[in-house]
């Protein structure tokens, strides 16, 4: 089934594609079959400059499991990094942690 979940927004950063390094200007994020992987759906982000052609675009499919790693391995970045390097408020950095720890429920003992 086709979920068509799309989230855009602007970007601002690099990426690296097959004609070498292209300023990032956009992003998506979407649900839906991948090309590639194996998972019959995915998590699937495109960085992209879509001024510059569809060279410049740098695509992800990522399982559910590696995505919500994902999620988790950014909060966990934002809550030890000072807020002057990132920007990110730190009560805001500790929510989205919180956040992003609740994504998985806790092993039972």
């Amino acid at each position: 089934m086709c979920t068509y979940v799309t989230e855009q927004a602007p970007a601002r950063g690099s990426g690296k594609g097959a004609a070498g390094w292209f300023p990032l200007t956009g992003l998506a994020v979407y649900f839906d079959h991948p090309v590639h992987a194996e998972d019959g759906h995915t998590l699937n982000i495109d960085f992209a400059n879509p001024t510059r052609g569809a060279s410049s675009r740098v695509a992800v499919e990522l399982s559910a499991a590696t995505a919500v790693d994902l999620v988790q391995a950014i909060a966990k970045v934002f809550a030890q990094v000072p807020a002057d390097l990132t920007g990110v408020d730190p009560e805001q950095a500790a929510r989205l942690l919180e956040a992003a720890r609740a994504l998985v429920p806790e092993p039972v003992s």
